[in-house]
């Protein structure tokens, strides 16, 4: 039986579908088969986060409303959906309850990828929007706890994640980023800086359409991420009505100006890890 290699696929802000990673995994696995022969040997997992934040987005639409007369209220909701994810998202110094609970999701699906292809498999992540800084900050985190010895996990983040080289970050092998607000995030780390990016032992491919102002190239943010990120590379991600505009964010999931390339690097990657 050959080695299998794994992918998840984690989604950005907005309310999600359960199965919003369906159809992205179909392409997958149509091109993967077209290199390899077989799809067989790509094990694919959602990282459905949404459901975490939801809920109080939910009872704060609620609250809002019963306050008084309000007006552009699909806009107003819009920006809870969207703006509340990124907001809800970040930890204070005295709550990190969401921020928690949306890497504990993260873990599960590792966990999942581990016990059905191997805990050796390598490991590939997909990500949208703020599902590109959630899976930058996991393997951050992970980074930093197991390999400089730091206090960075909570008690309960660290009793969920599981024992394997894969659960571990340890066989991180291909990062692609999608309309990554990445470079916005780095503005915390200070003028001239913008942070450190996380390691990734084969590539790290940054997608970004031009008419996104979600998505940014990463390349030039500094040296280390010169290195890190191998390539940014500009696509039209949307169709007749929205690649011209910031509507495109939505559309990178099955445009095969990003998919089928990274399909063929997955086939290259079953390939060295079979020969």
């Amino acid at each position: 039986m050959p080695n299998k290699i794994t992918v998840a696929i984690i989604h950005g802000v907005g309310k999600q579908e359960p199965d919003f990673a369906e159809p992205t995994a179909r392409l997958l696995k149509k091109y993967f088969s077209r290199e390899v022969g077989s799809a067989e040997g790509l094990v694919i997992k959602p990282v459905y986060w949404e459901p975490v934040v939801q809920g109080a987005e939910d009872l704060l639409w609620k609250r809002v409303k019963e306050g008084g007369r309000i007006r552009w209220r699909k806009s107003r909701r819009y920006a809870i959906d969207y703006g509340g994810d990124a907001l809800a998202y970040q930890p204070t110094p005295w709550d990190r309850t969401m921020y928690d609970e949306i890497h504990m999701v993260f873990a599960a699906a590792l966990n999942a990828l581990a016990e059905e292809a191997g805990e050796n498999a390598p490991l590939c992540v997909i990500s949208h929007s703020l599902g590109t800084v959630i899976a930058s900050n996991y393997f951050y985190d992970l980074s930093q706890e197991y390999s400089r010895g730091r206090v960075i996990l909570s008690d309960t983040m660290r009793s969920r994640i599981g024992d394997t080289p894969l659960e571990h970050g340890k066989t991180f092998s291909h990062f692609y980023t999608m309309g990554s607000p990445i470079a916005v995030w780095a503005l915390r780390y200070g003028v001239e800086n913008f942070g450190a990016p996380i390691s990734i032992s084969g590539e790290w491919v940054n997608y970004y359409d031009p008419d996104d102002i979600i998505g940014y190239p990463l390349k030039t943010l500094n040296d280390s991420y010169n290195q890190a990120v191998m390539a940014d590379v500009a696509v039209n991600a949307g169709g007749i009505l929205n690649f011209w505009n910031p509507s495109c964010h939505s559309y990178y999931w099955t445009r095969l100006s990003v998919i089928k390339p990274i399909a063929q690097s997955l086939a290259r990657l079953f390939r060295a890890v079979n020969t």
